[in-house]
């Protein structure tokens, strides 16, 4: 008997592409929070543009953007690393950028929904056989984590 609910090598290369540009993507901005703007000054940051609770929120986002973004390239725990950065960008939508409308040159919205769709997508749809969830974990985590 053959498993229908396995995506295809075609289905699973294309979620590897799109989970290592996203995961890539996700890591650079939370380095940067991290590493240049540091996590006093993403606070600050972050107090600035009216997040509540900025010194719980900065590091936070700064650390699921981190390594959420690296378990995503590699794979690991895909859709708990979706729906967290799915979250991650539905917050940054709502309280920072859909005031300002679509346009990111103007502080819009554009870019953190297409990472928030990216995230959520994967985190519906999981790896794919290219992964290290599809590698190491089938079977052996509940579904949704992997």
């Amino acid at each position: 008997m053959t498993n229908t609910t396995a995506p295809s090598a075609a289905a699973s290369l294309g979620l590897l592409v799109l989970r290592i540009v996203v995961g890539a993507v996700f890591t650079a901005h939370g380095a940067q929070k991290i590493f240049e703007y540091t996590i006093p000054g993403t606070i600050g940051s972050f107090s600035g543009m009216g997040v509540p609770m900025p010194e719980i929120a900065a590091p936070f986002v700064a650390f699921v953007e981190l390594i959420g973004g690296i378990l995503l390239v590699l794979g690991l725990f895909t859709r708990l690393a979706g729906i967290l950065l799915a979250i991650d960008m539905v917050v940054a939508l709502v309280l920072v950028h859909l005031a300002a409308g679509l346009w990111v040159g103007e502080g819009g919205y554009e870019f953190v929904a297409v990472l928030g769709a990216a995230a959520l997508a994967l985190a519906l749809t999981g790896a794919g056989r290219f992964s290290l969830d599809g590698a190491f974990l089938r079977g052996r985590v509940p579904a949704w984590l992997s």
